[in-house]
Parts: structure tokens; sequence; C-alpha cells
């Protein structure tokens, strides 16, 4: 006993604690330890005693083998079931309260043992029962047994465990004595699959090809946050939860991410950017980022009451429309370059072949006049459509007269008043190249821009 004493104290000095019983996630458990049979308490007449009697008699009915003298292998199956197989061997030298002369006993056995550790919710200690059979030999004479089980493993960690064992063994043979088998010894399990090597079994672990964190089953926090990256708006920097895991520099309220001005304490009204004059425009954005003003004056507090893009402060006719060009006063008469330029896009309308509509690309050309147009309010022009000279001259008279009538109507539906606007016709009389040739015909089908005195 002395012996065996000191082996169960050194297996408690390889271990220390914190623990889970044998499952799926370590399937395969294998267990060393020592036995003991005691054939006294099996309810047969003496040298025996009754069922359980002296139960924990060990001093005068155990047969103990002093050394390793049991080894088993365990396999999970599922929903707390185990197939366990195992071999041990010993030496009688007691039968109940009659010595023996050191008979040899060998014993393979195979037990369904079933885990009562969810019944208990307990973390450490696994009880559990078991049914199996096996065979026995004493000496030479061997038979085959019933066998009841009842132990429990307490996991000292993960893998690691304690176990103590009683089995029952019935015999099917009157020349085999039936018998207790007490067993104790170390088990260890082993087998779970863990791809991402991250310490969590790939059945638990939620991210099995990425190593993770315990706290997040598996999964990964790389910017090491506290959130997981699966949940981390920005998983490659650290954050602050209430913007799921993105950073707020400035600490503004505004995540970076979401912050016009990151590096400055700013409003969530305005993205996250600073307003200094509380006019409600961005400083970035405010052309008078120390005085208040109107967005549409883009923060500045000058007004443009005409709406010509001249502020009032600038603006020489405030009340009156006007252009940049002349400080916000209009333009009374188009100078003659304006004029040319007029002319020069108007030589460039095209027209359908025959036809006073206009083709697509003739579009920007109109719009450009438009504008040109609305600089001059007070001005009024007259249009002249011209013509080559092929075909019949009455048939290029309308046509001509159609084609500025046209041009005249295109205008007017773009906001150039009516009464500043005449059209007429020319057709083929006042050419201005050689209708001979088709470049010469070309630059006599044109609409000219007079301006009227």
């Amino acid at each position: 006993m002395k012996n065996l004493s000191r082996l169960f104290f050194a297996m408690l000095l390889l271990v220390s604690f914190n623990a889970n019983a044998q499952d799926e996630n370590n399937p395969w458990g294998i267990s060393i330890g020592v036995n003991a049979v005691d054939l006294y308490p099996v309810g047969e007449d003496a040298p025996l005693g009754d069922y359980l009697d002296e139960f924990f008699n060990l001093s005068d009915h155990y047969n103990i083998l002093p050394s390793l003298s049991t080894v088993s292998v365990s396999r999970y199956l599922q929903d707390g079931f185990t197939l366990t197989v195992a071999g041990s061997i010993n030496e009688i030298d007691k039968v109940g309260d009659s010595s023996a002369d050191d008979l040899s006993y060998y014993a393979l056995d195979g037990t369904i043992k079933y885990s009562l550790t969810k019944l208990i919710n307990s973390n450490s200690f696994d009880p559990y029962i078991g049914v199996g059979g096996g065979y026995t030999w004493v000496d030479d004479i061997g038979a085959g047994t019933l066998n009841g089980t009842l132990g429990f493993n307490y996991w000292f960690t993960e893998n690691v465990g304690f176990n103590v064992q009683t089995a029952y063994k019935h015999a099917f043979e009157d020349y085999l004595a039936k018998h207790w088998q007490h067993s104790v010894g170390l088990t260890i399990k082993f087998g779970g699959k863990d791809t991402d090597g991250d310490g969590i079994y790939d059945k638990d672990d939620a991210c099995p090809d990425v190593p993770g964190l315990e706290a997040f089953n598996g999964c990964p926090d790389s910017d090491n946050d506290g959130i997981e990256d699966s949940k981390d708006d920005c998983p490659n920097e650290a954050g602050l939860a209430e913007f799921n895991g993105c950073p707020d520099a400035d600490g503004d309220g505004v995540a970076d991410k979401n912050d016009d001005c990151p590096t400055v304490a700013g409003l969530k009204a305005l993205a996250g950017c600073p307003d200094a004059d509380g006019d409600g425009v961005a400083d970035k954005n405010d052309d008078c980022p120390n005085e208040k003003g109107p967005a549409a004056n883009k923060g500045c507090p000058w007004a443009d009451a005409d709406g010509d893009g001249v502020l009032d402060k600038d603006d020489k006719c405030p009340n009156e429309v006007g252009t940049v060009a002349n400080n916000g006063c209009p333009e009374v008469l188009p100078t003659v370059a304006v004029m040319e330029k007029l002319n020069n896009y108007a030589r460039t309308i095209l027209f359908d072949s025959g036809k006073s509509s206009f083709k697509k690309e003739t579009q920007p050309v109109l719009e450009a006049m438009t504008a040109i147009f609305k600089e001059y309010p007070r001005a009024d022009f007259s249009l002249e459509g011209h013509t080559d000279s092929q075909g019949a001259k009455s048939s290029n008279q309308l046509l001509s007269e159609r084609r500025a009538n046209a041009v005249r109507d295109y205008l007017i539906a773009n906001g150039i008043s009516a009464d500043r606007l005449t059209a007429s016709g020319f057709g083929e009389d006042y050419p201005i190249d050689n209708n001979k040739t088709a470049a010469g015909r070309k630059n006599n089908r044109r609409v000219e821009v007079k301006l009227k005195k």
C-alpha cells in the first residue's frame, strides 16, 4: 500500500486544475493505473460474505498488484456514451477470509459507459455507469463475465484526469468465482481536431480555418479592440463599440470613416467638420469662416440681390442683373468681338438636308448662342437665313425663311424675349462664296446675326 500511495502522489504532481468530460472534441482516451480484485462481498458462504459486506476492507480482502496493472482505451460514441476496452493483470492471494497460492489473474473487458456529467452540470466531476462483458482467467482457467460498472473521472485539465472505478463481474461458469474489481488511475483524452491551432476545437469554432479567440468562439479580432472581425466595420483599426469597431480620432462622436474632418473635432450635422461662426456652413466650405452668412452665399454675410453672381458689395448695379465682366451691371450692346463670336456660332448651325430641323450635333452651338443673348437683355437682333443656288430659287427663299425662324423659335423657347428677335430669309441672293464648288455652297448655307440699332 505504501508503494501504491507513492504512485498516485506522483500522478498528482503531473497535473494542474481546470477541465471537461470526454466528448466528441476529444473522442479518444487512454487510462493507466492499478486494479484490486475482491472476492469477498459477493453473497456466497464462508469464507466469503454477503453482497457489499466489508466492501472497503482493503487490508483483509483486496488483492492488489502494486504496479501498473490495468490499461484501457476509450472511444466516445455520441450523446454521452463511450466504448471502453480494458486489459488488467493481478495476483490472487486472498479469497475472502482465506488465503490462496498467488494465482495469476488476467482479464479483458469491454464496457459501454454513459456519462452523468450533464445531469449534475459539472465541468470537472464526471460520474458514469456502464455495462459490458469480458473474459477472465485465473491461472489457466477462464470464463466469460457479465459486468456492471460504476465510476468517475475527475478532470484536472482539459485533457488529463483521475479515474476511480468499481465493477461487479458475474461469471457464467461455476469454476470461476464472481468478484469485484476496482481500479484507480490516470486518464488522458485526445483526438480533438483544431485546424487553425487556436486551442478551440473545430466543432465549437465558428471560424475553424482562422486562428481566433475563445471569447468569440474561435473567431479573430485583428485589431484587438474587443469586437470580432465579422462584426467590426473597421477590422484593421482599433475602434469603439458604439461605432462598430471604427475609430473616432478627434472624439467628436463621428466615426473617422464618416468624418469629412477626421483630425478636427466638429459637428455631426456637418459630417464631423467644425463651424466656427455657427452659420451652418462647415469651415472648409465657408468663404467667411469667422463671419456668419447664408449657405447660398458660401457662408459670407454679403448678399447678391439680383442673382447675377456678383455680390452686392462688388455689384455696381445691385438691383439689376448684369455680368461679372461689367461689375454686375448689364451690358447695353454687344461689342464687335461679341457679334463676331455670335456669327461664328451661327455659321456652324447644321440643318437636316432640305429641312429647317436641326441636326443633333448643333445643340451645343445653340446653347452657347442663347447664353450670349442673355448677357445683353437690352439689345435687339435680326436673324437672317441664306442658302446656296442649287434648286429652285423660290424653294430656296422659303427654306431660308424657315431656317431663320427655326433659330428664332429655339431662342424664344429658351428664355429670349420674342420682342428682341426678328427673322428673315434671303434665299440664294447674297452668296459669300462660289456656288460652283461644294465648299463654296457649304459656306453659302448659313444663318447670320445682325445687331439692330
